[in-house]
């Protein structure tokens, strides 16, 4: 299976209701540089990185 890491933009307390969506990378280190990059980690705003895997059918 594959994995891609899915990027958000978020609040200090990394809640999930705050969360906006930026974008899908195939690795970890590429989500990470273009959060640096484009200045999503500030005083007021957090990033998290979910890895998720393609492919799979499950119930959640």
């Amino acid at each position: 299976m594959k994995n891609v890491y899915v990027l958000f933009e978020t609040d200090l307390y990394k809640s999930k209701f705050s969360r906006v969506f930026l974008g899908v990378f195939s690795s970890f280190e590429l989500a990470n540089l273009y959060a640096k990059e484009n200045n999503c980690y500030t005083h007021k705003t957090e990033v998290v990185i979910l890895e998720v895997e393609l492919d799979k059918f499950q119930e959640m």
